[in-house]
């Protein structure tokens, strides 16, 4: 069956949730990824000048899928930057991540809002019966 691997963004009360679909689990953790820097600016215009190494561990993909957002939402506030590419490697409750991006120019960017946190709101890692894989949940602005 065909699909298309894709970062999208669902309707939710005052927040907004994110989801990645993808071939892979993995793929679908990166694609949530973008679409949470979608929630900010335009990912396609963020610049992959530095890369920021993140790792965490959980018991679930869906705990995992938290942290990972989590963490990003994180270095996003500490650095002042926006991420356009993710690479992710899953294995046994682990995440290797790294993350592409720059320092946040407000007249480039035009940030609309600032993520706070991802939650556990519909969050769900499942792969569908097409075959694709899809990570989601609300993230609290």
């Amino acid at each position: 069956m065909a699909f298309e691997s894709a970062a999208e963004h669902f309707s939710h009360a005052a927040d907004i949730g994110v989801r990645g679909i993808g071939r892979t689990k993995e793929q679908a953790f990166e694609n949530a990824a973008l679409a949470l820097t979608g929630i900010v600016t335009e990912a396609t215009g963020v610049v992959a000048e530095k890369a920021v190494e993140i790792e965490c561990q959980a018991p679930s993909d869906e705990l995992l899928l938290v942290d990972w957002l989590n963490q990003l939402i994180y270095e996003m506030a500490v650095r002042h930057m926006l991420f356009g590419r993710f690479a992710v490697t899953l294995e046994n409750g682990r995440l290797r991540g790294r993350a592409w991006g720059e320092k946040v120019d407000r007249l480039r960017h035009a940030p609309v809002v600032e993520p706070k946190g991802a939650t556990f709101t519909v969050l769900k890692v499942e792969r569908r019966a097409d075959g694709a894989w899809v990570a989601q949940c609300v993230i609290d602005v």
